[in-house]
Order: structure tokens, then sequence, then C-alpha cells
């Protein structure tokens, strides 16, 4: 019984530096948090900017770049871009969207480190006993 005890405290030890190496490696592929943005980009077409704009007139309009954020209580800012701005936002968006299922996957593995703490603490005290 002993030996099966050492085992599985060996075991749930293994099982945690796993853990911790893979929460590690995401930790290191982590974007700069200085280039992240929440929010939606969209496009949009405006067409009726200004009297006598033949463009509007003929529906063609223009096209819009807006980034689109939502607030708490349904409120939403709207921001008009610049085509150069465009890739930017993209790869600032694209960096939230990867921190935020990351820091998921970091609870994720926290939670599991937890229980492999309690694991190998209850297998030491039945060794103990």
């Amino acid at each position: 019984m002993l030996t099966n005890v050492n085992e599985s405290v060996s075991f749930a030890d293994m099982k945690r530096h796993q853990i911790a190496r893979k929460r590690q490696n995401l930790f290191e592929s982590l974007p700069a948090t200085s280039e992240i943005l929440r929010g939606t980009l969209l496009e949009r077409t405006i067409r009726s900017h200004a009297n006598g704009c033949t463009k509007c007139a003929s529906g063609e309009g223009h096209p819009l770049w807006v980034l689109t954020v939502s607030y708490s209580r349904g409120h939403t800012r709207q921001i008009s871009l610049r085509n150069e701005q465009v890739p930017e936002v993209r790869r600032w968006l694209h960096n939230y969207q990867n921190l935020k299922e990351a820091i998921e996957a970091i609870c994720e593995l926290n939670q599991e480190l937890l229980r492999a703490d309690r694991d190998a603490s209850k297998a030491r005290s039945k060794r103990h006993d």
C-alpha cells in the first residue's frame, strides 16, 4: 500500500509540473498588452454625407471603416478609421482575442494546479496515517 501512495504523489508532482509548464508556455506566448483593442471592426457605406455628391446620389456611397466598442448599460462608441489604420486595428483586435483566450486557459490550468495540490496533499496525509 505504501508503494501506491508514493507512486500517486510522484504522479501528482509530475502532473503538477506538466500543468505549470503549459501555463508558463501560454504566458510566454502572450502578445504585448500595449497592443490590444476590444471591439468590432465594421465596414460601412455612407450614402448621404453631403448634398450634391454624385456618388451618394447614385447610391454608390463611400466605404468607411468603423471600430465599434460596446460598454455596459447599452452604451456604444464608434470610431471612424482611416484606411491605413485598419491593418493595425485588425492586429490589435486579434491580439485582444488571443490574450483573452490565453487568460481563460491560464485560469483553467491554475484550477488544475489547485486540484493537483489538493490530491498530492491527500496522498501525503494517507502516507502518514
